[in-house]
């Protein structure tokens, strides 16, 4: 099977475009990602733009590991040019696991379920991925309707009290 492109493509769907993300972003999504509260079910708080800076200057060297492809992408509302959140995956082997994030201002408008959606469809695009799984606290009701809308399935299995969701792509 042919290897995952090393960068992230550019993803667009009715109202966003993901793009890959740069070091850049960094100074606008600290903004976007400032509110204590998107924390609650990942732990930490806020990054300052400096400490998002070096994060995303990791993330966009690409992953250590030969064997595992990093995307990660900013999530831009097409309306007004603005960054609202956040995609990302990690492809390994088969498996590409997700997860996402979105500024809090710009929650239950749907741009999540958007956003996941136009991740996963792009993920079935590459031969390569048989399987998409994102790990979901499980008292997070809202990332639940967003990986249950893009067709993920909660699996019994859970990781660092995490319940792993699922979604088979090829046989």
């Amino acid at each position: 099977m042919p290897e995952p492109p090393t960068s992230a493509p550019i993803i667009h769907t009715a109202r966003l475009d993901a793009l890959p993300l740069r070091v850049e972003h960094a100074q606008e999504m600290a903004q976007v990602l400032a509110d204590p509260a998107l924390h609650a079910f990942i732990g930490g708080r806020p990054a300052t733009p400096d400490a998002l800076r070096s994060r995303y200057e990791r993330l966009v060297a690409g992953s250590p590991d030969p064997a595992v492809t990093w995307w990660n992408w900013v999530l831009r509302r097409r309306e007004d040019g603005c960054l609202v959140g956040t995609v990302q995956a990690t492809v390994t082997g088969d498996v590409a696991e997700i997860a996402w994030v979105l500024g809090t201002p710009w929650q239950g408008r749907g741009f999540a379920v958007e956003a996941v959606r136009g991740l996963v469809d792009r993920l079935g695009w590459q031969p390569r991925i048989r399987v998409v799984v994102a790990h979901i606290h499980p008292g997070h009701r809202a990332s639940a309707a967003v990986a249950g809308a893009a067709g993920l399935t909660p699996t019994d299995r859970c990781q660092d009290g995490e319940v792993r969701w699922e979604l088979s792509l090829r046989p």
